[in-house]
């Protein structure tokens, strides 16, 4: 990939050009010492990929990546000196539509360190997270529960802008809507806890990082941890699998999807909203094709519109709605089951 930098300190612009040195398939596209330089850069001459620090004079990584994702749209990792010194500047980013964050990696003159490949790491799973490979991948086997009564399940994938997009659906959501709600977002494992506390203050109902074993229950958003997949096991439990491993990022929106499809029983309505890449395209029209209600987010409130647009290519959206649409139309969709429920 040809690589942006932008970072006002040489040291950290050693430290990156020698982390990426190590892997021969990068090159550095240009360097930018602030927010206008790289804003400027990616409208001239838009790179693969722009490792944005946050703490520059001028213009900060926050502005310079909401001009560039509206302006000239490349995907954005957030490399910065310390990102849980940095935690609310980084949640403004990622709500921009920034990927990801990672600390800085140190210059390491010999082996490279854990820090440095981190970053590699990091940059490997952005590849291929937006590059066009399909989804669709299969699940561990369980036995199929038998159908019986279950709370309505709104099952939500998103990742770049996902964060502030997250925040509108459920700040529209009351608190006893009669449904439980389950999010995988791609999300670093040192934001997850930050992301639940965050989205607490948007929202009436409990927000809280989904558990193995956990019964998803109404009134109760899970929030997947990062690690591994998050499925629903049994037909009322949430569960964690390894399986697939072919994903770049863990958890997968893909793999919650088909859970949804092959394990459900119940009610569910699945929802996709801003993101780079596909994933959850392919599990999205899993939901539709088994009957269950879905809904895309639009091209025009998208800051990332990737994943939405996958789903809507393939035709896995029955809606495709403005984000302001979506917690509204959710919350009649979930009643009109409600008043069903109650006249049977």
């Amino acid at each position: 990939m040809r690589i942006g930098l932008v970072n006002d300190m040489p040291i950290a612009i050693a430290a990156l050009r020698h982390a990426l040195a190590l892997a021969p398939q990068h090159q550095v596209a240009w360097v930018a010492a602030n927010g206008v330089e790289a804003i400027a850069h990616c409208r001239r001459d838009p790179p693969d990929l722009v490792l944005m620090d946050l703490l520059m004079p001028v213009m900060n990584g926050v502005e310079a990546t909401r001009r560039i994702m509206a302006e000239a749209p490349c995907p954005i990792l957030l490399v910065t000196g310390s990102v849980g010194r940095n935690t609310p500047y980084v949640f403004d980013a990622l709500g921009y539509g920034a990927l990801d964050a990672i600390d800085t990696p140190m210059f390491d003159t010999d082996e490279p360190g854990e820090s440095t490949l981190s970053l590699l790491r990091k940059i490997a799973a952005i590849e291929v997270l937006i590059g066009d490979a399909p989804g669709g991948a299969r699940l561990p086997e369980w036995d199929r529960p038998t159908p019986g009564k279950r709370p309505a399940l709104i099952a939500i994938g998103s990742s770049a802008g996902g964060p502030s997009a997250l925040a509108t659906v459920l700040s529209g959501l009351p608190g006893d809507i009669s449904a439980a709600v389950v999010i995988v977002q791609h999300i670093d494992e040192n934001f997850v806890a930050g992301l639940a506390t965050w989205l607490q203050q948007h929202s009436a109902l409990a927000v809280r990082i989904a558990r193995d074993g956990d019964a998803l229950t109404p009134g109760t958003v899970f929030l997947a941890a990062p690690g591994n997949h998050l499925v629903v096991r049994d037909g009322i439990h949430l569960g964690y699998s390894a399986e697939p491993v072919s994903h770049p990022y863990r958890p997968s929106v893909d793999v919650f999807f088909n859970s949804v499809e092959a394990m459900w029983p119940g009610d569910a309505f699945g929802v996709l909203l801003s993101g780079m890449g596909r994933d959850g395209a392919e599990g999205l029209k899993r939901m539709r094709d088994h009957g269950f209600p879905t809904i895309a987010q639009d091209q025009a409130t998208s800051v990332v519109y990737g994943m939405p647009a996958a789903a809507a290519k393939i035709g896995a959206a029955v809606e495709v709605l403005p984000l302001p649409d979506i917690a509204p139309r959710l919350v009649r969709m979930v009643g009109v089951l409600a008043k069903k429920g109650a006249s049977s």
